[in-house]
């Protein structure tokens, strides 16, 4: 098979929503199609003891909530399906802004019975922004919530982009009778278990379902459908895949139902890998030199070896295990013999990958987040990834000094996964961690103890405002406590501004000093 006939193949999508939408839940779902599990775990667990594959930090397992991106593999029917599972907490939205660079499309999960949440609207402006496909998955049909037609009306006017319902639900709770798949023209119905039974348009005048079509819910739905025929937007591929219309299925991860319908239409219309944008021009995913770049850094996926694994995403070419590839950033050349393919922590050894493939590769402590691997002669990076500015800022430190070594091992590995940053005092040194949200310093701290056997002291300095400095050099008798000067791991000097008066009072009684808005860098870079 061809280069170019593997790349059709591939579906390399990431799984978005809210917390508590059923985004994990769904992802379980399809590792059942895939064969990769024989039955689906959830994210808190209960009693059966029963977690979710995708959730393989054992904190995930105590908090129940996904805390970092997961990878899973596999092949279904005639495609290779690469499913990135996002954790939905606001704290961790970094780990999944990086994630979606990633990705060829997405699936949204929104809960019917609460409707769009703002994380929901922030990760959506996120894929708008970059202009990734996004299909919508509307879950827990077989609770009460809201109706369809208020969902849709929800998304089109919150998030700004049209709809097309490619089912349509009959009822919903305890009236939920099935949906209307009209992408296949047959209607699903539900039996209240993981059963399911297809009926064709043509067939639904047998006798054997006049009970079912008699029912009010069932009556409400055909009309509802015949207004959608008339009135709704007509369906186009071509707007979907420039991420201006987002298809729209009904259904339930937990039940599941509409679950395998959804998927089976999905992996029909998702955009296989698209071109890239490089420092040298776009590069396309059949070129036959391969390419990629590091979108995720991992330590201690299996804690007996203290390793450390690099989540690269191929972009052209043909991967090989043994191949040695060029390090863009550095012009080092590294032999990447130890690779694997993921389902969460557990992984196998993959022998060859193209393009929209995402693999694990050995990290020696040479990658950091963002870094392009080259096959060849070529000499070209691909976009640098987002970096988010952190909003709370704690200092850390060893509560034993005598185990120093670990403690700095800890946070240079913890530190490189990019979900915290690190900030050292310009004159004493001291550490400063930077983090979006409160939970990645309970996962800092856990892991630190769990995974470094070192116990850590945070002490908060409240919330600041990160403004970068261009100068090589500074005049360190402007700052103080107040604008509290610090440098970032790459050696750039920034000020840490206790409040918004405090930074005005310092442009205003400084205006030569040029202060730089990382967030606003982004969204520039981004537009």
């Amino acid at each position: 098979m061809s280069i170019h006939d593997e790349v059709t193949r591939r579906r390399t999508f990431a799984i978005i929503s809210h917390p508590d939408a059923g985004k994990t839940t769904l992802t379980e779902r399809l590792l059942l199609f895939g064969n990769l599990i024989r039955s689906a775990g959830t994210v808190k667990g209960k009693k059966t003891g029963k977690y979710a594959t995708s959730d393989w930090m054992e904190i995930e397992k105590q908090r129940g909530i996904s805390v970092t991106s997961s990878v899973m593999n596999f092949p279904y029917n005639d495609y290779q399906v690469n499913i990135l599972d996002t954790p939905g907490h606001e704290d961790f939205s970094e780990d999944t802004y990086r994630t979606l660079t990633a990705v060829d499309s997405v699936v949204m999960i929104i809960d019917a019975t609460k409707g769009i949440e703002a994380q929901t609207i922030k990760l959506f402006k996120v894929c708008r922004m970059r202009g990734i496909p996004i299909f919508t998955f509307i879950n827990k049909l077989d609770r009460e919530g809201k109706e369809p037609f208020e969902l849709m009306e929800e998304i089109e006017q919150v998030l700004d982009i049209e709809t097309y319902p490619m089912n349509w639900p009959a009822g919903m709770g305890k009236r939920f009778l099935g949906i209307f798949d009209r992408y296949g023209e047959q209607f699903i119905k539900y039996n209240g278990n993981e059963e399911e039974t297809v009926i064709p348009y043509a067939e639904l005048d047998s006798p054997d379902y006049r009970e079912m079509t008699e029912h009010a819910s069932f009556s409400t739905a055909q009309e509802e459908l015949e207004l959608l025929d008339e009135a709704g937007d007509d369906f186009s591929r071509e707007a979907v895949l420039k991420g201006k219309q987002t298809p729209v299925f009904f259904g339930s991860a937990l039940a599941p139902f509409g679950v395998q319908t959804f998927f089976d239409t999905f992996v029909s219309m998702a955009p296989a890998p698209t071109p890239r944008k490089s420092t040298e021009g776009v590069v396309s995913p059949d070129n036959p030199d391969f390419s990629g770049f590091i979108f995720k850094i991992q330590a201690n996926m299996n804690p007996a070896h203290r390793d450390r694994v690099a989540f690269l995403r191929v972009c052209s070419g043909k991967f090989e295990r043994g191949m040695t590839v060029k390090l863009a950033r550095t012009g080092k050349t590294i032999k990447l013999a130890q690779t694997q393919q993921f389902v969460a922590s557990s992984r196998d050894t993959v022998e060859e990958a193209f393009a929209g493939d995402i693999i694990g590769v050995y990290d020696p402590n040479a990658y950091r987040i963002g870094d392009t691997l080259i096959e060849g002669k070529g000499d070209f990076e691909y976009a640098e990834l987002p970096q988010f500015p952190p909003e709370l800022f704690k200092k850390v430190t060893a509560k034993n000094v005598m185990k120093s070594k670990q403690f700095k091992k800890g946070i240079d590995q913890l530190v490189q996964e990019g979900a915290i940053q690190l900030f050292k005092h310009f004159r004493s040194e001291s550490y400063i961690l930077g983090a979006v949200g409160e939970l990645q310093y309970d996962v800092f701290k856990y892991r630190m103890k769990n995974e470094y056997n070192v116990e850590v002291m945070l002490e908060s300095i409240g919330e600041r405002i990160p403004r970068w400095l261009t100068a090589d050099k500074v005049d360190e008798s402007l700052f103080d406590e107040r604008n509290l000067l610090v440098r970032d791991r790459e050696d750039n000097y920034l000020v840490l501004f206790k409040n918004e008066f405090s930074l005005r009072w310092f442009k205003d009684n400084h205006p030569d000093v040029e202060l730089i808005d990382l967030f606003e860098v982004n969204q520039y870079e981004s537009s």
